[in-house]
């Protein structure tokens, strides 16, 4: 629903997760929109690199 590939995104998701990359008073930075915007931010600067 969030042009999203299911699979990219949970792997991601569940790995921040269980690494502990994230903290729990970060965690709505794991819903799809968030996590979404978030990666295309990242894209961006690095094409702008």
């Amino acid at each position: 629903m969030n042009g999203l590939d299911p699979f990219t995104y949970l792997s991601d998701v569940l790995e921040r997760i269980v690494s502990g990359a994230v903290k729990i008073n970060e965690i709505e930075c794991l819903l799809p929109w968030a996590w979404k915007a978030q990666r295309e931010a990242v894209a961006m600067d690095l094409a702008a690199a």
